[in-house]
């Protein structure tokens, strides 16, 4: 369960396979299950032996042991060695001085970037696993940039990205000086720039700022809202009181239901009646501080 991106379109996968697609302007909205528990989602496709609790705050999803497990065959925690699939290199920006590098297979093309939320990116080598490992320290070393960005501060800065050349600068710069050092693994093939801006796909031109973002689910409560952007894992909903972000990852685990006025949700069709926009009865947590009550 969770956001998917097909493509350059946002869609949420069900349990069982079910899709509903996220045109901008749909009104998303889900139920939790009263009484309920959030379970551990298992790993690599196994279901966790122990069914075990997990807390609502946590975006994977995943017990202690099932999150070593999942860790472990992880090319992102550099535990695998000897996959023979080539990779790419990259650099993504995702604000003004929010720039990442980091690897993806090449045979999943820009799914990683979609995924992640970044805004703007461009291919810097191509060629097996170990090279673009080292390359990528190289250049976390070199150039200073780091191989991973929170999502708090993606989310704070969405609504105020410059505009698209402003946007390409920065990395165009940091591209430059990327192929012009020395020390690249020679197997490792330099990529010339291009920047691939995800604006449109992600729907950012003129989002509004967001208000507040989902902290967890808990049993009963209800996330309602209209669709006006998605970015990475996230959902960005027009509520009563403003948009609120919703990381998707925290739905998974939960029994889920649709709620009136929404679109699909887990268990039919279409959910019926106008119902209120803007119902979000779990907790949120605003930025620039903390809120513990729901809305």
């Amino acid at each position: 369960m969770g956001l998917r991106w097909v493509g350059r379109e946002p869609v949420l996968v069900w349990d069982g396979g079910r899709r509903s697609g996220l045109p901008w302007g749909k009104q998303v909205g889900f139920a939790v299950v009263g009484g309920g528990e959030r379970r551990c989602v298992g790993a690599r496709g196994h279901r966790c032996f122990a069914g075990a609790a997990v807390s609502g705050r946590s975006v994977g999803a995943r017990c202690e042991e099932c999150a070593r497990l999942d860790r472990a065959h992880s090319v992102a925690a550099d535990t695998i060695a000897d996959d023979p699939r080539p990779y790419s290199v990259y650099l993504a920006w995702f604000g003004p001085g929010m720039v990442k590098v980091g690897i993806t297979a090449v045979e999943r093309g820009s799914a990683r970037l979609l995924e992640q939320g970044a805004v703007v990116f461009t291919w810097l080598g191509q060629g097996p696993l170990m090279s673009a490992r080292r390359s990528e320290e190289l250049l976390r070393t070199a150039l200073g940039v780091p191989d991973r960005i929170a999502y708090d501060a993606k989310r704070a800065v969405r609504s105020a990205l410059p505009e698209a050349g402003a946007r390409a600068a920065e990395i165009r710069e940091l591209h430059a000086r990327a192929v012009g050092l020395d020390g690249w693994p020679d197997a490792l093939r330099r990529m010339p720039f291009e920047a691939v801006d995800h604006t449109d796909a992600f729907g950012l031109d003129g989002l509004p700022p967001a208000v507040a973002v989902v902290g967890e689910l808990v049993p009963g409560g209800v996330v309602r809202g209209e669709l006006v952007a998605a970015a990475g894992p996230d959902l960005h909903l027009l509520t009563g009181r403003g948009v609120v972000v919703l990381d998707t990852r925290l739905m998974t685990g939960w029994e889920l239901t649709g709620a009136a006025g929404s679109g699909q949700g887990e268990g039919g069709g279409e959910g019926e009646g106008e119902g209120r926009r803007g119902d979000v009865t779990v907790p949120v947590r605003e930025f620039g501080g903390v809120q513990d009550g729901l809305f």
